[in-house]
């Protein structure tokens, strides 16, 4: 039965996230590369569970793994809870994050601080061997921030910044922004589900 986890990713850099936060979990925790997984999954749902949901589902009947998968986004309320589900995909998928912040920062230009709320938003769904899935929502407030800062982060970190930290989330060290990011309060909530149903 304990085969360990599948992660529905091949981000590497949310697979580390991912193991920093579940380490205690006691069980390998794989990303599809690594299990040699490579299907495309039309994730055409309207909210973040829904595309996590379709993601761990159709892992798990191909496997018969645990699996997690995530979907997770920036929502801007300036802009319409803009990029949302579609932040990955924003401007195009082959478009660096530089390109995405700045282009970002151009459209709240002039934008005042309280206009510029937002938050980073992480739906992880669990999709279990006997058909079961269960789902979990994180979050993390803030505001975009005026300049692209910070080494730490990938994606939008640079721009997502935090007032009462004063700096960015890529400015934060990588053990504080799991406490303190969308996913870690995801992946910890989701943790307590997985260890109550193997318990």
């Amino acid at each position: 039965m304990n085969k360990g986890i599948l992660f529905a990713t091949g981000n590497e850099n949310k697979m580390k996230e991912i193991r920093m936060i579940l380490a205690d979990l006691g069980m390998p925790i794989r990303s599809m590369k690594e299990a040699g997984i490579d299907i495309d999954i039309v994730e055409d749902g309207s909210t973040f569970e829904e595309n996590a949901i379709i993601k761990a589902t159709a892992i798990s009947k191909l496997t018969g793994d645990i699996v997690l998968a995530d979907d997770s986004g920036l929502e801007i309320d300036y802009l319409n809870k803009e990029p949302g589900i579609y932040s990955a995909r924003y401007a195009g998928v082959d478009t660096s994050y530089d390109i995405k912040n700045q282009m970002l920062l151009d459209r709240l230009e002039g934008v005042p601080d309280e206009k510029r709320t937002a938050r980073f938003v992480c739906a992880i769904a669990c999709a279990f061997p006997d058909g079961t899935v269960e789902t979990v929502r994180g979050t993390i407030e803030g505001i975009i921030g005026s300049a692209i800062e910070g080494e730490n982060g990938f994606g939008y970190d640079p721009i997502f910044y935090l007032p009462q930290y004063g700096c960015t989330t890529a400015q934060l060290a990588p053990e504080k922004k799991n406490e303190l990011s969308h996913r870690g309060k995801a992946l910890r909530a989701m943790r307590a589900i997985i260890e109550k149903k193997l318990g």
